[in-house]
C-alpha cells in the first residue's frame, strides 16, 4: 500500500517472542483470548456460553475457536469442560488487553473521545497496530500527563477546541499559566 510516496511494510506481529510466524492469531482469536481471559480474572474460569454471550456468537464458533486456541497451545480445552488460559495464553492475552487499554486510554484522554467510542476503536484497531505504536502511545500519555508545558491542561484545552472549532481567545494567559507551574 502506498501512502505519499511511502510503501507501508506488513502489519509486525505482536508477540514476537511469544508468538511464532505460523502461530499467528486473527483478529477473531485475540477477541476469543481476551474475552476468555476478561471472563477468567472475573470468575477463576471460563465456560463457552459465556464466550458466546459475550462475542454475540454461535456455541459452535466457540467451539471451533476453541479448537483453534488449544492447537496454539493457548488454552486449556476438552469438550463441556471450564476454559483457562496455558502460560503462553496468559502472556498473550495480556499483550491484547494491554494493547486495548492503551489505545482507549489515548482516545479518551487525548482525543477526547466519548468513552464508548473509544472502546469500539479501539477494539478495532488493536489487532493491527505494531507494539512500537501502542507503547509509543502510552509514552505520550505519560508526557502529556506530567509534562508542565502541556499537561491535563493542555488537554483540556484540546478538548475545548475539538467542541467549539476554536483556540481560547487568550492563548498568553493560557502559555503564562503553563510556564508558573
Amino acid at each position: 500500500m502506498k501512502l505519499i510516496g511511502v510503501v507501508c511494510p506488513p502489519v509486525v506481529p505482536r508477540c514476537e517472542n511469544i508468538m511464532k510466524k505460523d502461530a499467528r492469531l486473527s483478529a477473531s482469536l485475540e477477541d476469543y483470548l481476551e474475552v476468555i481471559a476478561l471472563i477468567i480474572k472475573d470468575k477463576k474460569v471460563a465456560r463457552a456460553k459465556e464466550i458466546a454471550a459475550r462475542l454475540h456468537v454461535s456455541r459452535s464458533s466457540v467451539t471451533e475457536a476453541f479448537r483453534a486456541l488449544a492447537k496454539k497451545k493457548l488454552i486449556n480445552y476438552a469438550p463441556y469442560e471450564v476454559i483457562t488460559l496455558t502460560d503462553k495464553g496468559k502472556s498473550v492475552s495480556e499483550d491484547i488487553i494491554r494493547r486495548h487499554h492503551a489505545l482507549k486510554d489515548f482516545f479518551i484522554k487525548v482525543l477526547d473521545v466519548d468513552e464508548k467510542v473509544a472502546d469500539i476503536g479501539a477494539c478495532k484497531i488493536e489487532h493491527a497496530a505494531p507494539k512500537e505504536i501502542i507503547d509509543r502511545m502510552i509514552r505520550f500519555v505519560q508526557f502529556l500527563e506530567q509534562c508542565p508545558r502541556g499537561g491535563t491542561d493542555w488537554i483540556d484545552s484540546f478538548s475545548t477546541f475539538c467542541k467549539n472549532g476554536k483556540i481560547s481567545d487568550d492563548c498568553k494567559s493560557c502559555i503564562a499559566k503553563c510556564m508558573d507551574k
